[in-house]
């Protein structure tokens, strides 16, 4: 009963995770090219003092849950769990190392202007933006492959390995 809680957990949690990174890659992303500079930079500021407690929670969330999954399985599910759990932690890392950075930056154009390479900064956000989004789904698509195996994730550590 615990594995399928934890496993609820962790789909909840990445879902929820790639899906809003999607969200953002699909829909906010092509607005922010197509609006004016300063309209960009004014809402992004904005958008990212919002969104830092909610996306990190779900990316830790999304981690430590898949984790916590990996520990309590074997064999494939294990993996699986694993795998998903790395990812989470990869869209986390490179949120923290890649696009925060940038989006201190940004926060400061915003109060001042833009400098002249704003363009190749902007486009490195985005490209972080869909190495995020890209494992985040990818952690997601493992938990979805674990969950659709026979018999998921539901068994006790100390039972064989569902690898067939």
């Amino acid at each position: 009963m615990r594995i399928r809680l934890v496993m609820g957990l962790a789909l909840l949690s990445t879902g929820a995770l790639a899906g809003a990174f999607g969200y953002g890659a699909a829909n906010l992303v092509p607005t922010f090219d197509a609006v004016p500079l300063e309209m960009r930079l004014s809402f992004h500021a904005r958008l990212m003092e919002m969104n830092g407690i909610t996306m990190q929670g779900a990316m830790a969330l999304s981690a430590l849950s898949s984790a916590t999954l990996a520990v309590m399985t074997r064999g494939t599910p294990r993996r699986l769990a694993g795998g998903a759990g790395l990812l989470a932690l990869a869209s986390f890392l490179i949120t923290r190392l890649g696009n925060v950075p940038i989006n201190g930056r940004i926060k400061e154009w915003a109060a001042t202007s833009a400098p002249l390479d704003h363009a190749r900064i902007l486009d490195r956000w985005e490209a972080f933006n869909y190495a995020r989004t890209g494992a985040a789904f990818a952690a997601f698509l493992l938990l979805i492959l674990l969950a659709l195996r026979r018999g998921g994730a539901d068994h006790a550590p100390n039972d064989p390995p569902q690898d067939g």
